[in-house]
Order: structure tokens, then C-alpha cells, then sequence
């Protein structure tokens, strides 16, 4: 008999683990509780397997050996429960992709902000260096459809903390953790310990001959680094003080040492700007060096990496105002990013759901910085009580293309519009890419 293994979620993730859970003789089945999209329906249908959507039939499901869980759905949720009553396992498709991998290495990055930009970069130094390698996770393909279809020796993983949440054997040769602000506190009973918990997962399998790199300026991950028994070799990156092991910047130059070899360049060649940019690089560059990547093929890669869609993208510059798509800033915290690396008056869209935001996070910032603010959400009463003492312009809006011309009415030339929402985008939006799509097809528009 085949183990019966059953999928819940039929999104990137559901379907990648379908893929291979049947490639391996599993017995499977999908369901997901909304519709599926047509490529994923199709991708289903073409491999045979079994599914459904729109329910969650329980008797196809509670019979379950194993069950995957896609990083969307939450504990809360009923059928999670049932599953978890019966005390049938649940893993995430990263446990599933790591358990068919092969001999292949694994680079995995998580982290509250600036995960996507560090995992883009490290994928871009070991490409550039010639490594045969792939992009998966949150960003790129499904983990385990590339297990599946087109395996590599190398994999640069972006993994979540819902991901790390069911993980059992899943071990990263190289981890990093970018840093740990409070956000998705929703989904941890809103106790930022849980959360924490979750990001420091990443290390846990860890043995001594693999790599943790870390931020030693990052006041939680280092208030609790000691609660950890990490076993592997610990890696830590610093603008704050110069260090024996990891990376740090001084005087404008980054060293990194990661062995008995020593790299170092200036900042100013760095291709990614701002402060919280330099802690991604050195966080790549670290990651790089213990992949015995030659310091020249770095230095290249860390120079022409091109910044990502969503993330500080510039769009456009119309009559003297410039805008800014910064999509990807779902939590308070990469608000306070972009921010920072401002240095233009700022028109401000903000809003969508709110995850537990904490706005006095950026409240300086807004005080410095911005004229007006834009609310770009179905609910936008607490951006109103945070921000209404401060800047004398907040205005409602319900598309895009009205957040864009509301922008643009009250800019000047000189000034920027920065779509940086701290918010998620499902209230108006399918998700933050549709978001950043329509902002930047309104700003074409003008």
C-alpha cells in the first residue's frame, strides 16, 4: 500500500508537493476549499491526480497518513483542527522537497524584512559565478516541483515562518536570518514569542559543519540567540562593530571572513542602496564566501544585481514627481525602510488589511518626511487615528488608479509618491504583485 498522503492548498506550493508526492509513489490527494487556478487545475489533471475544490471533504482527508499544508492556511482553521485531533502528521512542502533532494545543497533565507531582496541576491552571485543552482520558495518555483521536474545541486530557498512552523528533518547547509520584527502576530495568537520561535526553526536541524549567518545589530535575534542550541557555525554580520567571523562594514568598506580567506569592497559599489540594503549584501556576500565563490565573481554580481519588481522599483517620473512602487512592504517595518532611504518629500499610499500594525513604528518618519498621505484599503480608520495629528492631508481611496491621481494632485514637482502600504493586499487586490501592477499601469496612465 502507498501512503496516503493528502495536500490542502492547491496554490504554487499545493501542487508542487502534489507533483512530487505522486512522483513518489504516494497516494495522493489535493483539496483546496476555494477554486483553483487554471494552470494549476490543468498542471493536476495532466498528472493524474486526485483533487477537489471549493470543500474540504473530510473523510478523503482525516484517512491521511501525512498531510501538507499550504503556508496560507492557518491553524485556526476547522479542518486543520479535525487533523490535528487525530494526530495524523502535518508537514510543509519544504519538508517534502527537502526529503526527495538528493545530495543537493540547500542556501535558506528567512527573516521579517529584506528575505526576498537577500535571497534574490544570493541567487544572483552563485548564477553569476557559473553554480547550476535555482530560485525557490516564496520566490521562483515551488521547492518541490523543481525537486520533481528539474532538479539542481544548488538551491537558494526564501522560506517563511508558517513554512518553518512544520518542519521535522528540513536542514539548510547555509542559513540566514535576516532580522525579526513583530508581523503575521495574527497568526501567533499575537504573542511575538511564538513568532520568534518559528524564525529560529531554521537553524534547528543544524550541524556543525553548516553555517548559520545571522545580524548581531538585530536586538531580538540576539536577545534570544542563547535560547537556541545551534550547533552549526555561527556567522554574524555587523555595521556596529568589527567581527573575527561573518561580515561587517566599516569606514565604508565591507570585510567579510568566513574561513582563513578575507574579502572586502567598498560600499559604494554595492548596486543596492540604503542602509538596510547593506545588511542584505553582507548577508549574501557571507553566504557566497561559504560556497568558496571566488571574491572577483562576488564583487561582479553584488555590482550589477538588479533591484526587484515591487521592492523600491522605480516607475516613473512625471512633471518633476517620481514614483516609487514598493508593494512588497506588507508590514510596518519595510515601511519604515523606504522611509528612511528617502530623501524627497514623500506623498505616502498606504493601507490594506492590517495585520496588527504598529504605525508609531514610523511615526518620526512621517512627521520628517510626508505630506500626504493616501489610504489605499477598505478599512482605513487606524492610519487615520495614527497619522491625523501629524500630516494635515490623509485621503480615501478604493483603486489604484485613484490612489495614483489623488497622489499626484497634491505632489509637486520634487516630490516623490511612494506606494509603500505596510499592509497586505487581499481586501482590494488578489495579492501585493497585483497590487504594484495596477499602481505602476496608473502611473503609465497619467
Amino acid at each position: 500500500m502507498s501512503k496516503r498522503f493528502v495536500i490542502l492548498g492547491g496554490g504554487e506550493s499545493g501542487v508542487g508537493a502534489a507533483l512530487l508526492a505522486k512522483q513518489q509513489g504516494y497516494d495522493v490527494f489535493l483539496s483546496d476549499g476555494s477554486s483553483l487556478k487554471n494552470e494549476y487545475r490543468n498542471e493536476l489533471q495532466d498528472a493524474g491526480i486526485d483533487f477537489e475544490e471549493g470543500m474540504h471533504t473530510e473523510e478523503k482527508i482525516l484517512n491521511a497518513e501525512e498531510v501538507m499544508k499550504s503556508p496560507g492556511i492557518p491553524e485556526k482553521a476547522a479542518i486543520v483542527k479535525k487533523i490535528r485531533a487525530k494526530g495524523i502528521a502535518v508537514i510543509s512542502e519544504v519538508e517534502l522537497a527537502y526529503r526527495f533532494k538528493g545530495n543537493s545543497k540547500i542556501v535558506a533565507i528567512t527573516g521579517s524584512n529584506g528575505k526576498t531582496t537577500t535571497t534574490a541576491l544570493t541567487y544572483h552571485i552563485c548564477k553569476t559565478a557559473g553554480l547550476d543552482c535555482a530560485l525557490v520558495g516564496n520566490i521562483g518555483d515551488s521547492f518541490a516541483k523543481r525537486v520533481a521536474e528539474d532538479p539542481k545541486p544548488l538551491y537558494v530557498v526564501e522560506i517563511s515562518s508558517f513554512q518553518l512552523d512544520d518542519i521535522n528533518t528540513f536542514r539548510p547547509d547555509v542559513a540566514i536570518l535576516t532580522n525579526i520584527t513583530e508581523d503575521h502576530l495574527d497568526r501567533y495568537d499575537y504573542k511575538f514569542e511564538n513568532y520568534i520561535k518559528s524564525k529560529f526553526r531554521i537553524a534547528m536541524n543544524q550541524q556543525p559543519g553548516d553555517h548559520f549567518i545571522y545580524c548581531a545589530d538585530d536586538e531580538v535575534t540576539m536577545k534570544y540567540l542563547n535560547q537556541f542550541s545551534i550547533q552549526s557555525n555561527q556567522l554574524p554580520i555587523s555595521m556596529k562593530r568589527e567581527l573575527p567571523n561573518g561580515a561587517f562594514i566599516k569606514d565604508g568598506d565591507m570585510y567579510v571572513r568566513t574561513g582563513q580567506d578575507f574579502t572586502n569592497m567598498s560600499v559604494f559599489d554595492f548596486a543596492l542602496k540604503g542602509k538596510h540594503n547593506q545588511y542584505n549584501t553582507m548577508a549574501a556576500c557571507v553566504a557566497a564566501t561559504t560556497l568558496d565563490i571566488r571574491k572577483d565573481k562576488i564583487r561582479d554580481a553584488v555590482q550589477n544585481f538588479q533591484s526587484l519588481e515591487h521592492r523600491m522599483e522605480h516607475v516613473a517620473t512625471v512633471r518633476g514627481v517620481e514614483f516609487i512602487n514598493d508593494s512588497k512592504a506588507t508590514n510596518v517595518n519595510s515601511t519604515w525602510y523606504a522611509l528612511e532611504s528617502m530623501t524627497k518629500p514623500v506623498i505616502l499610499v498606504l493601507g490594506g488589511v492590517d495585520k496588527g500594525n504598529d504605525y508609531s513604528l514610523i511615526e518620526e518618519l512621517v512627521k520628517e518626511k510626508v505630506k500626504a498621505i493616501i489610504c489605499l484599503g477598505s478599512d482605513n480608520r487606524k492610519i487615520h487615528e495614527a497619522f491625523g495629528n501629524i500630516v494635515s492631508t490623509i485621503v480615501n481611496t478604493s483603486t489604484a488608479a485613484e490612489a495614483v491621481h489623488g497622489a499626484f494632485h497634491f505632489a509637486t514637482k520634487g516630490d516623490v509618491v511612494l506606494l509603500s502600504p505596510a499592509c497586505a493586499s487581499f481586501d482590494l487586490f488578489k495579492n501585493y504583485e497585483d497590487r504594484g501592477n495596477q499602481f505602476k499601469q496608473a502611473v503609465k496612465e497619467l
